[in-house]
């Protein structure tokens, strides 16, 4: 998985730990959890992207769950956007995605078996001020997992989004308590979600019970974006 090193990613890296799979985990500064493999990765690098998975695949071999968690933001109403802004984020959300899964990809249609996991945003289907560019990377891996759905199917590799909410990581730390309780109003479970709850969710996603779950989005969001 991408991004494990705090976080959402951190907690469904040590998720699938403690089931006792093998777990790798791409960062672009080290701190992969206790007991994953530890993989030097910018996912906007194609070469790298490539070592990393024969990195992966020599210690550990054929990937056989994808989780495409890293993610970038670089918020600024529209009209004041860079075009580096827009192209910064959209190369690690959406471009950096869709070149895991063309890699990963290719050992499961030789095992005739995989999944592939998204991390999208609960903003990806609301919309937000003042995140074109996020909201835009975060609902292209929305058409991108049901494009691949319908390519990868009949070898049985399912590719899901998960949606999550307003979740306690670093990202929503920074936020003053007045635009926490201001979320907080718009939950109708009246709480941020945790990190855990996100990686229960991949959990079952990669499972045996969602084996017939394919072209997905689960929403984890206190039910903020019912209905989208």
């Amino acid at each position: 998985m991408t991004g494990g090193n705090r976080g959402i990613g951190r907690a469904i890296a040590e998720a699938f730990l403690a089931g006792g799979d093998r777990v790798a985990v791409t960062t672009r500064s080290g701190g992969a959890p206790t007991g994953a493999l530890d993989v030097r990765c910018d996912i906007t690098d194609p070469g790298q992207v490539e070592a990393a998975f024969a990195t992966i695949e020599e210690a550990h071999g054929p990937v056989e769950v994808l989780v495409a968690n890293a993610g970038v933001t670089a918020d600024t109403l529209m009209l004041r956007m860079s075009d580096d802004d827009w192209s910064t984020v959209l190369d690690t959300n959406l471009t950096g995605s869709f070149r895991l899964a063309k890699r990963a990809s290719k050992g499961m249609l030789r095992m005739r078996r995989g999944r592939i996991v998204f991390i999208s945003s609960v903003v990806g289907l609301l919309g937000s001020a003042g995140q074109v560019n996020y909201a835009a990377s975060k609902a292209g891996l929305v058409g991108m997992a049901r494009s691949i759905a319908r390519e990868l199917g009949s070898r049985s590799i399912t590719a899901n989004v998960v949606a999550p909410g307003f979740i306690e990581t670093d990202m929503t730390a920074v936020l003053t308590d007045e635009q926490k309780d201001a979320i907080k109003a718009q939950v109708p479970l009246g709480r941020y979600g945790s990190p855990e709850e996100i990686a229960q969710t991949v959990l079952w996603l990669t499972g045996p019970g969602a084996a017939y779950v394919t072209g997905a989005v689960i929403p984890v969001d206190g039910g903020l974006g019912m209905g989208h």
